[in-house]
Order: C-alpha cells, then sequence, then structure tokens
C-alpha cells in the first residue's frame, strides 16, 4: 500500500511580516508549577518563494523584550540571560520548507545570544487571502521547543523544596501575519 501526499507552497512572491499583527512568544515553566510567559515585540519575518521552494528568515530585537516587571525585564537583558548588549537580535533562517495543505514543517538554525542551534518547527498556513490593504495577505503559525541552555541561558536556582526554578525546555510561538510585497 502506498499513499501520495499532495505538496504544496507558498505563491510566488515576497512576503513581509506586518509587524503589528505578527508576534514572537516564548514561555517557560517556573517553580516547577506554573509556565512564565514573555515574548518581544519587535520583530521581522520575511517568507519568499519562487512557487516551487520557500526561504524564510526572522528576528526579533531581544531590546523589545515584553515582560511584565521592568525589574524582571532588566534581568532578563543582563548577561545571565540574553546578554542584549552583546547580542541584540535573536535570528533565525531556514535550511528546509515543507508545505503540505495547512501543514508546514521548517528546519533552520535558530540563533540566541550568539550561539546557533538546528531547530524544526511546525505549524500552520493559512491563506492567501486579499487583506484590507488589497495585498495577498498569508498567516504563518510555528511552534518548537528548545533547551535554553544549549544557548548559554544557563541562570538557575534551587528551590527551597528542592528542585529548579526554571525548566530548561522553552516552548517558541511564531505568529506572522505575512502581507506580500508589491514588485
Amino acid at each position: 500500500m502506498s499513499a501520495t501526499a499532495t505538496t504544496t507552497t507558498l505563491p510566488a512572491g515576497t512576503y513581509i511580516a506586518d509587524p503589528i499583527h505578527s508576534t514572537f512568544g516564548f514561555q517557560v515553566r517556573h517553580n516547577g508549577v506554573q509556565l512564565f510567559r514573555g515574548s518581544f515585540d519587535d520583530v521581522a519575518v520575511t517568507a519568499v518563494s519562487d512557487g516551487e521552494t520557500v526561504s524564510i528568515e526572522g528576528s526579533a530585537k531581544v531590546e523589545s523584550l515584553n515582560v511584565r516587571l521592568a525589574d524582571l525585564k532588566g534581568h532578563l537583558l543582563a548577561d545571565e540571560f540574553f546578554a542584549a548588549d552583546k547580542h541584540p537580535e535573536v535570528a533565525f533562517r531556514s535550511s528546509a520548507v515543507r508545505v503540505d495543505g495547512e501543514t508546514v514543517e521548517v528546519e533552520g538554525e535558530l540563533t540566541i545570544k550568539g550561539i546557533t542551534n538546528h531547530v524544526v518547527a511546525k505549524g500552520t498556513l493559512s491563506g492567501p487571502v486579499v487583506g484590507l490593504g488589497g495585498q495577498p495577505v498569508l498567516g504563518l503559525a510555528l511552534e518548537t521547543a528548545i533547551d535554553r541552555t544549549q544557548y548559554g541561558l544557563n541562570w538557575q536556582a534551587e528551590l527551597p523544596s528542592g528542585g529548579k526554578a526554571l525548566a530548561n525546555e522553552v516552548k517558541i510561538v511564531v505568529e506572522a501575519e505575512l502581507v506580500k510585497a508589491e514588485g
């Protein structure tokens, strides 16, 4: 028995993330009991398709980190975490993009704090539709999980009852509204 999957790709063109309608979020288990969430507000994503192959690049300005407490933001931007003064961006560049209907899998290189590792992200692709501005628009939603210690994000504290204050696994969620560039 054999099965054939119909593979599609993005319509040809260059698609740029609408910065107002695109997000880069992360979550990590804190105190072993609850998820802590944060995000980066200054996000850029570009997807380029020739009608057959697709490449995706993305970045986030580390200084645009959004968390609820200013003191915590300062701690996260310091050397124990992102070292924002030395490494101002988180960056991603795809090496393979597979689209099958609305399902997408993206392999590539993720760089955080100057350290690059291979990741695989899975998610969905929706559209295209003609957006309010009259241009074709796509929706791209991707998730992956990384071990933060593989990127030099090594801060840790022991809980008084035992165990670690911060999990090593971090879930990353990127959602981008991609608008076709004119020309």
